[in-house]
């Protein structure tokens, strides 16, 4: 891996308290808010820490009449010991089954009375339980989505219930080879580590899994500091705050921290592998392959040159790849370029899905595409492509309140800070073309790891 750039917002701008939460008079934690941005683009955003170390965070947008109400918890399955995998997304599964207060056909029922919908997915590094509802609606979205993550009781036989449901899901996963073939690519780049595994588990590790397994992973994961509960639309961040304080009294979220975490740190430390070839053999119609390589880590300076360098090879119908494999030669129906971008590593990859007998050709000009780029770079059509392409996703991205929500969410628990929008288009504006071919010069130079899914075995692929 080369070395990396990493951004250093003060903590100030971060919105961060420093040194740690205010304390009152005789050393009791209290509460803590401050006013991070009046965005022209959306609504007011206010943060507020609570004495427990969990972070509300608010955009209120009058405009609309809904609101949609999130919980994050800087969990996920890279936080997971091997025998824990899939323990994070089984823990998802049985929060919904029951309460102290309210069945699991109450959590239901109570939402979707209101025309509202809840749901809930599990990542590498974080797990999130949100609601939609009508904004006069949220009091009671509050009230549900706080109860059922603070207080699950995690029955035995509801256990047993969602493990056949989570068996199911990796068996309809394992036919989906367009889906398979990611989690291939994941495991030849990253091995072992538990950036390699997939996220809902094995058969072989949920099986076994108990329910005092779960429950000692959610008691000692689901801490008050590691939460950040996020929401936009119609509504008042006071308002929130004090519902969010109701819903959590006396549950094990109500406690009083030393002082709020830091964004998501990064366990355990990333290892990748050398560049791999992995072969998953199966009798389909089409096959799957990637090729990439370990990318940059979400932090890195790089990663706004990163959005353009993708789109302009695989971002669009109008990138090379797209044009190269799809318009001129008519070898695939879908291809595209991806960057994932973890707290200390990343993947950079190219998907192509052919048929069996392309696959060497639609290989070939994917890597000969690449080391063109690395070789020569892009151009400055591309580049201004490139940068409009990136902004304009992300400002169309934030028209609904479920976008908004997630953003302030992800900033808070991934980066430590809610970068404003006009910085961010600043940012991408900043790019140059010097920044994007050094980029390329450095990333696409790299060893690049195979993923296959069709029908093929190894030998197939040993001398690439």
């Amino acid at each position: 891996m080369s070395r990396t750039r990493r951004s250093s917002f003060p903590a100030a701008r971060r919105g961060v308290p420093s040194p740690g939460l205010a304390r009152a008079a005789g050393g009791t934690a209290r509460a803590v808010t401050r006013t991070l941005s009046d965005d022209p683009l959306g609504g007011t955003v206010r943060r507020t820490v609570l004495p427990s170390g969990l972070r509300v965070l608010t955009e209120a947008i009058p405009a609309m009449r809904s609101v949609s109400f999130g919980i994050w918890v800087a969990v996920g399955s890279r936080d997971e010991t091997g025998p824990q995998a899939g323990a994070a997304h089984f823990l998802e599964h049985l929060l919904f089954k029951g309460t102290n207060k309210r069945s699991a056909l109450e959590i239901s029922s109570e939402i979707e009375a209101v025309g509202g919908e809840t749901n809930a997915f599990t990542t590498k590094e974080y797990t999130c339980y949100y609601a939609r509802v009508l904004d006069e609606d949220l009091p009671l979205a509050i009230d549900v989505m706080c109860d059922l993550v603070a207080d699950s009781v995690l029955a035995a036989a509801d256990v047993e219930t969602e493990r056949g449901v989570i068996l199911e899901e990796i068996a309809m996963h394992d036919d989906e080879p367009g889906d398979e073939v990611h989690d291939l690519f994941a495991r030849a780049v990253y091995g072992d580590h538990p950036l390699g595994r997939l996220i809902s588990g094995t058969e072989e590790t949920v099986t076994p899994m108990t329910r005092r397994q779960i429950q000692s992973f959610y008691r000692r994961r689901y801490t008050a500091p590691q939460i950040v509960i996020a929401a936009a639309g119609n509504l008042d961040h006071a308002a929130v705050v004090k519902l969010v304080r109701q819903a959590l009294r006396g549950t094990p979220l109500d406690t009083d921290a030393a002082a709020p975490a830091a964004h998501r740190p990064a366990t355990p430390a990333v290892r990748t592998k050398p560049a791999a070839t992995l072969v998953e053999p199966k009798e389909t119609e089409q096959a799957h392959v990637i090729l990439g390589c370990p990318g940059i880590d979400r932090t890195d300076e790089r990663r706004f040159a990163l959005g353009v360098l993708n789109n302009v090879l695989g971002g669009g119908m109008s990138s090379r790849l797209f044009q190269e494999i799809r318009e001129q030669r008519g070898l695939a129906y879908s291809v595209y370029s991806y960057a994932s971008q973890y707290a200390d590593s990343g993947l950079f990859a190219v998907y192509a899905g052919c048929a069996p007998g392309k696959v060497d050709e639609v290989l070939d000009l994917t890597r000969a595409e690449l080391q063109r780029v690395a070789a020569t770079g892009i151009t400055e059509a591309e580049l201004a492509r490139g940068k409009g392409m990136s902004k304009g996703s992300f400002v169309l991205g934030l028209e609904d309140t479920g976008s908004r929500m997630s953003r302030l969410a992800k900033g808070e628990l991934l980066y430590g800070n809610l970068m404003p929008v006009d910085e961010l288009l600043a940012r991408v504006d900043a790019v140059t073309l010097d920044d994007v071919n050094g980029l390329a010069a450095d990333l696409l130079a790299r060893p690049m790891s195979l993923a296959v899914v069709g029908p093929f075995d190894e030998s197939a692929f040993a001398a690439r």
